[in-house]
């Protein structure tokens, strides 16, 4: 039998818990700190949300604003909510971004 060990690494964050080095964000981040946000099994939406923000956030320099990233995913704000029950903000975390203006 194998036994795998899941090493978790400490990520710098803000008093928020935004991360504070874009730089530093992994997979393991996102999966090491989604259950603090309230998420649990982490499945192809979640990703897609935060994979759009990085997205966004890449080509743009800016976090995006929440209406934005509804219009490019297709998500109503309901299914955010369901995904992320804290809301965009947790989205914004999971992705790696800096804490977005509007929040």
């Amino acid at each position: 039998m194998t036994i795998l060990q899941k090493e978790e690494r400490k990520f710098e964050r803000d008093q928020d818990g935004y991360l504070r080095n874009i730089d530093d964000w992994s997979i393991h981040f996102v999966e090491q700190y989604s259950e603090e946000e309230g998420i649990g099994e982490l499945k192809a939406d979640h990703w897609k949300l935060i994979a759009a923000i990085r997205f966004s956030y890449e080509k743009n320099g800016v976090a995006p604003l929440c209406k934005d990233i509804l219009k490019e995913t297709g998500f109503a704000k309901q299914e955010v909510y369901v995904l992320f029950p804290r809301g965009h903000r947790s989205a914004y975390k999971l992705a790696g971004l800096p804490k977005p203006p509007e929040c």
